[in-house]
């Protein structure tokens, strides 16, 4: 990856780095904008770049930058664990060029002096508001690059490319690579791991409490290993102080006692009102932690003995039009007295409803005046 380009938006001026992947038979080159070489652009890019080739060569040969090595080498490099994980996804073998050796990388080297003549020189005097925007610009380029004859022969880097080197790639993983990340953490006495990067929890199965436990996650991926067993996978959520919750994952007592809890709250509330019942049907159908859901029926249910049927009503009223499913919103709503002036406006709308006036001889019309 090359320091280069110039992203231009909004009178200021953003660097960003410049990726650059050929193929060596052909020379049928990839080039792609990204904000830096971090790890996570990196293999992005990479990706972007195999997907372009339509296939997977037997071996990528990167340069020595920390996302691809983690310590260099004249024999044998350590090689990041996560672009190693990308090389097995997809077949392929790692060999980074060696440190202090040019010639192990002329050729891409060759090719960015001509993407800095073919493609970035047309695009200096244009403003590019985003990444987007300015790689759909350097797409349409590198397609004329691609397809324009080489120095002194009749044929283009695309053709050699369709008639030699296509044929010899491994064919693409159907399933894209995600990059995971990897925490060791101990199942909590109620049966959930924490994911602290988004303050969340999920359940595993209740017989792993107090074990510690290997969490892999992706952008949209939590999977729970223990001794390299999978005891547990979710969807990603982002919710903070959120849980979720597979059934199974509880006890048999557990699982019962939820259900009768349930059951319990939705008959309480439906002697108040079907407005409280099926406000409280929308907390306890949210994948949120079982216990945590109870409370916050129970601290509703509560609020009836202080406030009276009523107020409670008007107050689940107002928070299902909100969409705020917390007991704490209930609280917030009578203690403000929220709840009163919604009921009062509700009552200005209904008796705002146009009246209409009955026909009667005594009544006279606008035609009277004229």
């Amino acid at each position: 990856m090359y320091r280069g380009s110039l992203l231009r938006g909004g009178g200021q001026f953003k660097s960003v780095e410049v990726f650059v992947a050929i193929l060596g038979c052909s020379q049928l080159t990839y080039v792609e904008a990204v904000a830096s070489q971090k790890k996570e652009d990196f293999i992005q890019t990479c990706e972007h770049a195999l997907r372009y080739f339509g296939g997977v060569p037997l071996a990528i040969e990167p340069d020595n930058l920390k996302s691809a090595v983690t310590k260099g080498s004249r024999y044998e490099a350590t090689i990041n664990p996560d672009f190693m994980a990308f090389a097995e996804h997809y077949g392929t073998t790692i060999l980074p060029a060696r440190v202090y050796k040019p010639k192990d990388k002329s050729l891409v080297e060759g090719a960015v002096k001509l993407i800095y003549r073919s493609i970035f020189a047309k695009l200096a005097d244009r403003e590019f508001a985003d990444l987007a925007s300015l790689n759909v610009a350097i797409r349409g380029a590198l397609e004329s690059h691609n397809s324009r004859p080489l120095y002194r022969r009749e044929y283009s880097r695309r053709d050699q490319f369709d008639e030699l080197e296509q044929e010899m790639l491994q064919p693409l993983n159907p399933l894209e690579f995600e990059l995971k990340k990897q925490i060791i953490v101990s199942v909590m006495k109620n049966g959930y791991i924490p994911l602290a990067v988004d303050e969340h929890y999920y359940s595993v199965p209740y017989k792993y409490i107090g074990k510690k436990v290997k969490v892999l996650y992706s952008a949209t991926q939590v999977d729970v290993y223990y001794q390299y067993e999978r005891i547990a996978s979710h969807q990603r959520v982002l919710d903070k102080y959120q849980y979720t919750t597979q059934k199974d994952h509880l006890s048999s007592q557990h699982q019962y006692l939820s259900d009768w809890f349930a059951e319990y709250f939705l008959k309480s509330a439906l002697d108040i009102n079907e407005a409280v019942a099926g406000y409280l049907h929308k907390i306890l159908s949210t994948n949120t932690y079982p216990e945590k859901a109870y409370k916050a029926c129970s601290g509703i249910l509560n609020c009836h003995k202080r406030v009276g049927t009523e107020r409670l009503i008007n107050a689940c009223r107002l928070a299902d039009k909100l969409k705020q499913y917390t007991y704490l919103t209930i609280e917030q709503i009578l203690k403000n007295n929220e709840d009163v002036l919604f009921a009062t406006q509700m009552n200005e709308e209904s008796e705002s409803v146009e009246v209409q006036i009955p026909s009667h001889e005594n009544i006279r019309g606008k035609e009277y005046y004229q």
